[in-house]
């Protein structure tokens, strides 16, 4: 058991992805955590937020996961980087918190997506908790990096309706340079998703610098488009929303001088994924 209660009594939802929270589940027994991880019967999640336009279709839940294995030079949310960030919300509590929202979502055209931090790095409790929201007649999201995506069975990602998939760059020094891993497991788990045909919104953060080289883009187009099954392209503008983060855990931040992308540049990277016939945003 969890020796704190308060850990689980804690309000669930945030006022938005960019609070700040650390250190909710410190008090949390190593060996509970692993128990967690192998059951899902527990999740380590920075918050819920709702009235979401930009994570899926239509008006949707977000629970934000805490933990991550990417370490993204503008990542906006590095307090989601360490999992006891996160606090320990049993499963049935989350689902219970996802059931208020069931009927609205509907209405709106709606439905739930799962994003982090990195959802996959606790992949049971992912699993769980999309597969009671498809039992509740609820569209899915999975918002991932795509790097842990073998942890999911063929079985498994039935429960998706779609993948919001984050490529952060082509060329393996660059991706490796921004976010300290390969990319290849990524791209895998693209191919994957298109040999189900399971649907493919990809994302794309645009910083000026440093991804927005236009052969590197050029081949990213050409990978999503030949996929067959990439709905959508967001191109993400870079900002300094989160810079506040850093600051406070005592990271350094290297982006401090960085502007957002100019008008300019975003339309530049939308028409290079239209040319091979993508819808991008």
């Amino acid at each position: 058991m969890i020796s704190d209660p308060k850990l689980i009594e804690a309000p669930l939802e945030g006022t938005s992805p960019y609070e700040f929270r650390v250190g909710l589940s410190k008090d949390v027994p190593e060996s509970r955590v692993k128990k967690a991880l192998e059951l899902g019967d527990i999740g380590f999640i920075h918050s819920f937020t709702t009235g979401s336009a930009v994570d899926g279709p239509g008006i949707r839940v977000v629970a934000w996961t805490a933990g991550c294995q990417f370490r993204c030079l503008y990542c906006h949310n590095p307090d989601t980087w360490n999992m006891m960030n996160g606090m320990a919300v049993p499963i049935d509590r989350a689902i219970s918190e996802l059931s208020r929202y069931r009927r609205g979502l509907k209405v709106m055209s709606g439905g739930f997506t799962l994003s982090g931090g990195e959802p996959l790095m606790q992949d049971r409790f992912a699993v769980r908790l999309l597969t009671a929201a498809k039992s509740m007649g609820i569209h899915t999201a999975l918002d991932t990096n795509g790097y842990l995506g073998e942890r999911l069975s063929d079985q498994e990602l039935e429960q998706i309706d779609v993948v919001l998939l984050d490529i952060k760059a082509w060329d393996p020094k660059r991706h490796k340079h921004l976010v300290g891993k390969e990319v290849g497991p990524t791209l895998d788990f693209a191919r994957r998703l298109a040999r189900h045909g399971k649907t493919i919104w990809l994302r794309y953060v645009l910083v000026p610098g440093l991804s927005d080289d236009e052969d590197d883009i050029n081949q990213i187009a050409a990978f999503a488009a030949g996929l067959g099954n990439v709905q959508r392209v967001d191109v993400l503008p870079f900002h300094q929303m989160g810079r506040h983060k850093w600051e406070k855990l005592g990271i350094t931040y290297a982006l401090n001088k960085v502007s957002p992308p100019s008008t300019e540049l975003v339309d530049r990277v939308c028409r290079q994924f239209r040319a091979v016939g993508l819808k991008a945003h």
